[in-house]
């Protein structure tokens, strides 16, 4: 049993990718070539964003998405700590400052009181929040757009995990000022290396967007008229993410069977992420919460021992990583994601789990 099996849907698509790998190499573009404007096309459409900017992976998407919005070093940006860290390492890799804010103990996304709190104590000092949509659920950008218009803020969704979820209907990625996300493999819709996208209805931060992710280019490469990066994405997984794409709706649908499936299970005897009415999850993990560390570790182990892989996210949030000592965060600061954290686990979660296999997950956890 695999934690995201690549290879079933590989297989299940073999013919199709294969198709599309050799098309690329028998016309040799492998940087910028056409399949990479056909996917942004298709992808601005999924999403109904007018813009898609395909890019080198979902971190190169939310540092280009703050060089555009011109964070400077010194400005301080609002985020939640209960995240990969590349969501507050694209923050201090342009100088500014992360401030993290506590998340909601049910959706496990930024909490928005206290994110308003914040802003209240220092309606001057922040001007961009990332939040992000974690596990495949959007946060909840019914109340972030009031606070967005309220106190005159610039929002980054960080959708790397929740490509393909939705609120009410709006896609993921089409929220706030720029929406984010990662084509890593093991996301929802993953290519076969680094990839990602940048999706705005700006057309001014597009071009900006365009301009940085080819080395700040202006009328050709070799007329810079900003600083920009390496940041393009691959022809090949372009080709790759043309394919899958066409399916992934289907495979959306199939990973909420696979979490209705587990819910019933488990829904009596461990917590679990809550979905608000309105909302579909796209599902980049399934989690349960334990009652302790030690219970976790018990669970872990009977897994372990059935061969059922497993994965923590996240063990320790990012106020309390090393990196970030120098911000003076300590432990009990950030109480609800030091809990989550600490309790959390994530169970195998792809479109072509078994329902045999997901009764054998969950018969084990609960012996």
């Amino acid at each position: 049993m695999q934690f995201i099996d690549l290879k079933r849907q590989y297989k299940k698509f073999k013919i199709e990718i294969d198709q599309q790998i050799k098309k690329v190499l028998d016309h040799g573009q492998y940087i910028m070539g056409p399949e990479v404007f056909e996917l942004e096309d298709n992808l601005a459409d999924f999403v109904n964003s007018k813009h898609a900017i395909s890019c080198g992976s979902g971190t190169d998407a939310l540092l280009m998405s703050l060089m555009a919005l011109n964070v400077k070093p010194g400005d301080y940006v609002l985020t939640t700590p209960f995240t990969y860290i590349a969501t507050a390492e694209v923050i201090s890799l342009v100088g500014a400052i992360p401030v993290f804010i506590d998340i909601d103990p049910h959706t496990f996304n930024i909490d928005i009181d206290k994110l308003e709190q914040a802003l209240k104590q220092n309606p001057n000092k922040y001007q961009v929040v990332i939040p992000v949509s974690i596990f495949g659920l959007p946060a909840d950008f019914k109340e972030l757009e009031k606070l967005k218009v309220k106190y005159n803020l610039k929002i980054i969704e960080d959708a790397a995990q929740s490509f393909g979820s939705s609120v009410d209907g709006k896609m993921s990625c089409s929220f706030g000022d720029i929406g984010c996300t990662s084509f890593f493999p093991a996301k929802p819709l993953g290519c076969y290396g680094d990839g990602g996208s940048i999706f705005t209805d700006d057309d001014n931060l597009a071009e900006i967007l365009k301009s940085i992710r080819i080395h700040g280019t202006g009328a050709d490469k070799y007329h810079n008229i900003r600083v920009g990066i390496n940041g393009r994405l691959d022809t090949i997984q372009a080709a790759i993410l043309i394919i899958k794409l066409k399916a992934f709706s289907n495979e959306v649908e199939l990973r909420n069977k696979v979490a209705e499936q587990y819910n019933d299970n488990l829904k009596d005897s461990f917590g679990l992420q809550m979905i608000p009415s309105g909302y579909i999850s796209s599902w980049a993990q399934y989690s349960i919460l334990c009652n302790s560390d030690s219970h976790r570790n018990s669970i872990i182990e009977k897994l372990n021992d059935k061969k059922i892989p497993n994965a923590i996210y996240y063990s320790i949030p990012l106020h309390l990583q090393k990196v970030y000592e120098q911000l003076n965060y300590k432990k009990g600061d950030l109480l609800i994601s030091e809990d989550i954290s600490s309790r959390i686990i994530s169970l195998p979660m792809h479109p072509y789990l078994s329902s045999d296999e997901i009764d054998k997950i969950c018969n084990a956890i609960l012996d």
